[in-house]
């Protein structure tokens, strides 16, 4: 152990030394080395690599790995590699401790008054006045104070600064634990996010934190790529560098033209294998991330670096877009004008968009705000009346005179006025509203992990609720995703199950397992079972494992053949693209002519064929007639029992004449047909039930597909999407675009509001497709209500439908990290189900919200109308600030809790959904709250002005300050809040519903809350004393105030009679923003692709980036005329940086300058022709 100690120390301090050994750890590159390699693109790179090293293998050579077989698995080497270049990992921002969270609870408004009037009453309770002349200042002070009660007049400061604590804590708490949970969620994205690299030759799926330098790492379309990298081996690779260069063209990456991969790029098309180089914070991003965090007073970079890297992230897939939102988000200000109206932009900016405002918290927080104006009002009013009363009737009706020495009696007055002023505005406030949408949120997040939601933003789940519509993939949503060939033409017969491989002529048996075992990802494969009796499982590419499973019936096997021609063998790769919709391989042949196997949809592939082979294995012709006949009697039928068709062809090319393999069409053209296969995806069993109960909670569903017409449409009448006797469209993209679009080939939103109503299936559609249905039912304002969409996506090409959807949901098996990036749920079982369990829940949240509301609004109404009246009436309020901060605690954080966390029923998905406009309270809760607020008042007032005579007790109204609780007061609070405790179970239901009892046991978190109330109610009562203004009450009393509380269930029963529809006179509150709001809004929606984490960036941070950019700038321009020979470096790092402004001219002159300077060099190093701003 101490030399593993020694060692560890040994490591640390290498990297320090000089650079003339560039021998680190046995190692043949530095750190510094790699980082600038990385920094150069295309021809430079390569020539820096020749130069250096040779080639990429003498790169992997220095850097101690294998380009076939990877790193050998041994811990310390992985750890030694660790130490010398860093971890795949980026810094999280520190988490807010417990105390700064309690600091901030203390920032409320209302705390802070309730808090001085707490001090200020403390402070006078102290002061004694003299005690002879207390008799001119008036009876005031009255009789009634013997000593024991002179000296408890601090008790009641002290209970309001202990009630104010109370309150900070259970904030502070919750805060906390919200945020503990949101980091495990994140962490647990991030864990799950796996990539695959070679080690000891073996392909191993691992962490992406764990890649390290010198990894072996298989990059294949749809991934983002965790690291930077040099590429080894690539086929038609084709990258998006939008994220770090802006370029919004794909890069064509090769091993001979422009090997660099950086982290956090997208992987378009093509696959390859690459040699990681550079992690963690000296990958590209990274260093940009440093960048963003550099500089500046250490608090501001905390901030900053907090900002950019919300939650663990430890991982390149949130990074990669934190970045981009992090420069876009900082950069957005410089379009505005200069000046004042810019000033003006940025402002509104800093303030109003953040995307993390979902419908629900913008409609809450409007809410909040009216009831808290209402509630000053009020406040104020009372406490202007109490004080001009106290004036009135003690110097002009009394006549008395202002004594010196009684100042203190009169300020004491004034004080404890103020602070029924207080009450009345704390009980006013529904602070509890932000926690019950927060504790709602994330239990909803917390419960729908263990329905196979991954929740990404928060207020997805919201939104879930308000679906009217989903737009679903066909593969591995509403299918199993576990592809088998059911039917096949082969040698001039259809096949209706797998033919005997007797049956077959070699020639074409082993043409077939040649094209199937070539031609598909090598990365496809059929694994042994894990478990006795279980499938075969599927790896990859799942219509490839069809094909290959294929091979496998018909007793042959693909293994020994890819070993006979490995990956590196192949002499040209066409990978699959949404474009293309067909894979193609060349190899080259013992005689040295070459072969191409080509598979693909089998209506695009069979236009290319020009021959077929019989039942004996020879080629004969195939006309355009054939083509007809074929798909007539093969391919139709196939499609009409839902299958996907594919289509095998090869074509020999003679040794002599080389084509240009560039030339795509002349090379995959002229081909001769093996087979046609026809795949089956049988509907997943439960789905249909998934899509009956959709269509029963008025959400429609669509198919949108890449699959042909027929397939689409016999998998949609399996599933239920389509009914027959039902008005709806199939359609295929073609015509659909046809339909919706005008002569000069744009889309009208007119046309496509005459097409989506009805349209089920869209067929053949492309990614482009798919997004312009998306935006064309979200925008269209026909129908009473606005549509919101949820869509599901697995592929790369989904990723821009996903983004503009209301709810994307990603499939967390079969998904592409690009797919997951862009989407707000990621499904962890691939399931429809899953879908309409997130549909419940959204639905959920927003009903624990209107029963939380409905509950706190009627307790809101009550208090402030009796604090009000009887202080105006009675010049002191019926209840004490310490029970009102008491009722506080209870109807808002106890509320929220118990009312938030009802778990949901199935009963939610039978009616239709809310929509964008539905205000959050309804009529019916409006009848509930005004009909329960009236019981209640007449209730208090009645105890408050007759209870004395009632009970046969002393009134307890006008009594002296200081004096001691009476039973009377004591009485109307035990009974306000027993009428409290029983409304909570009236408010479970808001639709009107007659039995609030049902499901109360599903839910114990209520029970617990509602009996703990009552118990801690018995003792504030028996034994609170003085600080809480309580006297204890007989048996007698108890019993009475709990008769009345369980009158309100009663009463309850009695508001449900009547029918809502006759009180037009209701008013709805709590609407969407308003009209005047919306451009707000409007601003918000160009920056909604960020994450919400960006949007805390304050205009500060901006203008501090834009010094960081400058000065930048200028140190590159001279760093650049010192070395005068990579230009190209500073301006494309200066490039990246810049590319989210699209409007150069308001950077200041010198950055311009600059600029124009490095332009002519760099373009003419720059062979790759990337536009440089």
């Amino acid at each position: 152990m101490g030399e593993m100690a020694n060692s560890s120390i040994e490591l640390h301090s290498k990297p320090q030394q000089p650079r003339e050994t560039p021998h680190v750890g046995g190692f043949g590159c530095t750190l510094a080395e790699l980082r600038s390699l990385m920094e150069l693109r295309g021809a430079e790179a390569l020539q820096k690599i020749q130069e250096t090293y040779g080639d990429v293998s003498g790169l992997c050579r220095r850097l101690k790995t294998s380009p076939t077989e990877g790193l050998a698995d041994n811990t310390n080497d992985l750890e030694k590699r660790r130490q010398i270049y860093g971890q795949n990992f980026i810094p999280p921002k520190q988490p807010k401790t417990f105390l700064q969270l309690v600091w901030e609870a203390l920032q409320d408004v209302t705390l802070i008054i309730l808090e001085v009037a707490a001090i200020v009453s403390l402070g006078l309770s102290f002061y004694a006045p003299p005690g002879e002349e207390s008799e001119a200042c008036g009876n005031v002070s009255g009789g009634a104070e013997d000593e024991g009660e002179a000296e408890a007049g601090w008790i009641e400061g002290a209970a309001i600064l202990l009630s104010v604590i109370c309150v900070v804590l259970v904030t502070a708490f919750n805060d906390w634990s919200k945020e503990k949970q949101f980091r495990g969620l994140q962490s647990r994205i991030e864990q799950e996010q796996k990539f695959t690299v070679i080690r000891n030759g073996q392909l191993l799926q691992v962490p992406v934190a764990a890649l390290v330098v010198g990894d072996i790492a298989q990059v294949k379309y749809g991934d983002l790529l965790p690291a930077d990298g040099v590429l080894i081996q690539g086929n038609d690779l084709k990258i998006d560098e939008s994220s770090l260069t802006g370029e919004s063209d794909h890069v064509r990456k090769s091993a001979d033209k422009d090997p660099m991969l950086l982290s956090g790029t997208h992987v378009m098309e093509g696959s390859g294998r690459m040699v990681v180089t550079a992690v963690g914070v000296n990958s590209q991003t990274g260093i940009i991330f440093t960048l963003l965090g550099a500089g500046g007073e250490e608090e501001e970079k905390k901030d900053k670096k907090g900002k950019q890297q919300d939650g663990a992230m430890d991982s390149s897939q949130t990074r990669a877009k934190k970045q981009d939102g992090a420069v876009a988000m900082e950069m957005q200000p410089l379009k505005s004008a200069e000046g004042g109206e810019m000033e003006e932009r940025e402002k509104k900016k800093a303030n109003v968009p953040k995307k993390e405002k979902s419908v629900l918290q913008g409609k809450l927080t409007k809410l909040a705000v009216q009831i808290g104006k209402a509630g000053l009002v009020m406040s104020a009013i009372t406490v202007i009346i109490l004080v001009l009363y106290f004036v009135i009737e003690t110097f002009v009706v009394d006549g008395r005179v202002w004594l010196a020495e009684c100042t203190p009696v009169y300020v004491q007055y004034f004080v404890k006025f103020f602070i029924i002023g207080v009450t009345v505005l704390v009980v006013a406030v529904p602070e509890g509203l932000p926690l019950a949408v927060t504790i709602s949120l994330a239990y909803s997040v917390k419960k729908m992990m263990k329905d196979n939601n991954l929740v990404r933003h928060l207020d997805a789940c919201e939104t879930m609720g308000n679906a009217t519509a989903i737009c679903s993939d066909k593969t591995g949503t509403l299918t199993t995703n576990r592809m088998t060939v059911v039917q096949s033409y082969l040698g001039d017969t259809h096949y209706k199950e797998i033919p005997a491989p007797s049956a077959l002529t070699p020639k074409i048996l082993d043409l077939l397992v040649h094209a199937i075992s070539i031609n598909s990802a090598y990365t496809t494969k059929i694994l042994p079972p894990e478990k006795e009796g279980a499938l075969p499982r599927q790896v990859g590419n799942k219509t490839e494992c069809a094909l290959l499973g294929f091979v496998l019936d018909l007793k042959r096997d693909f293994q020994p053949v890819r070993e006979q021609i490995p990956e590196d063998k192949l002499y040209k790769v066409y990978t699959f693209n949404s474009v293309r919709k067909s894979m193609s391989t060349v190899i080259r042949m013992p005689d040295g002519g070459f072969r191409l196997f080509s598979k693909g949809a089998s209506e695009i592939l069979l236009k290319k064929c020009t021959n077929i082979l019989n039942s004996n294995g020879e080629l004969r012709g195939f006309r355009p007639r054939d083509r007809d006949d074929m798909v007539k009697k093969i391919i139709e039928p196939m499609a009409c029992d839902g299958l996907r068709t594919i289509c095998i062809a090869y074509r020999d090319f003679p040794a002599n004449q080389e084509p240009d393999w560039d030339n795509e069409n002349e090379v995959v053209g002229d081909l001769t047909c093996i087979a046609v296969m026809g795949i089956e995806d049988p509907v997943r069993p439960e789905v249909p039930e998934a899509i009956r109960k959709c269509q029963r909670a008025g959400i429609t569903v669509r198919m949108v597909t890449g699959d042909n017409i027929n397939t689409a449409r016999a998998i949609a009448a399996k599933c239920g999407i389509i009914q027959p006797g039902e008005d709806f469209l199939c359609l295929e993209g073609k015509e659909f675009n046809r339909r919706i679009r005008n002569e000069k080939g744009e889309i009208e939103q007119e046309r496509l509001d005459k097409v989506w109503p009805k349209l089920r299936v869209l067929a053949r559609s492309s990614p482009t497709d798919k997004h312009t249905l998306v935006k064309g039912i979200i925008d269209s304002t026909t129908g009473e209500q606005r549509q919101v969409v949820a869509v599901t996506g697995d592929g790369t090409n989904d990723g821009p439908a996903l983004k503009k959807a209301d709810v994307g949901f990603a499939m967390g098996i079969a998904g592409t990290d690009v797919a997951k990036e862009a989407s707000d749920i990621i499904l962890t079982d691939d399931n429809f189900t899953s879908i309409v369990k997130a549909v419940m829940w959204g639905r959920n949240v927003y009903d624990s919200i209107s029963k939380f509301l409905q509950f706190q609004l009627t307790v809101n109404v009550v208090a402030v109308i009796v604090a009000f009246t009887g202080a105006c009436i009675t010049q002191d309020s019926p209840l004490k600030a310490v029970q009102m901060l008491w009722v506080n605690l209870i109807m808002d954080t106890f509320a929220s809790l118990a009312l938030a966390t009802e778990p949901p029923t199935e009963s939610l998905l039978l009616r239709k959904p809310y929509g964008r406009d539905k205000p959050l309270i309804s009529r019916t809760m409006m009848k509930n709250i005004l009909g329960h607020a009236v019981y209640q008042l007449t209730i208090i007032f009645t105890l408050l002005f007759v209870g004395e005579l009632f009970f046969d007790i002393d009134s307890g109204r006008n009594a002296p300050l200081h004096s001691p609780p009476s039973e009377h007061y004591t009485i109307i609070f035990n009974t306000f809040v027993m009428m409290q405790l029983f409304n909570e179970i009236n408010a479970r239901k808001i639709h009107g519903e007659r039995n609030v009892f049902d499901g109360i046991f599903s839910n114990p978190i209520f029970c617990t809350i509602v009996l703990g109330t009552f118990g801690i109610q018995i003792v504030i009562v028996q034994f609170g004393g003085k600080p809480f203004s309580c006297s204890p009450l007989s048996t007698e009393q108890w019993l009475w105030c709990l008769f009345v509380g369980v009158g309100e269930l009663v009463w309850g029963q009695v508001i449900a009679t009547i029918p809502t529809s006759q009180l037009k006179c209701l008013k709805e509150a709590g609407h969407g923003p308003g009209k005047d709001e919306m451009t707000d809004e409007e601003l918000a929606e160009g920056e909604e692709e960020i994450d919400h984490a960006e949007r805390e960036l304050r205009r500060g941070q901006i203008l501090w980036f834009r010094g960081l950019n400058r000065i930048q700038t200028q140190m590159e321009v001279v760093s650049t005329f010192k070395r005068s020979g990579s230009f190209q470096g500073a301006v494309r790092r200066r490039s990246s940086v810049l590319s989210q402004l699209h409007d150069v001219t308001n950077l200041s002159t010198p950055t311009h300058v600059t600029l124009s300077a490095a332009k002519p060099t760099s373009a003419a190093g720059n062979p790759g022709g990337e536009s440089i701003p």
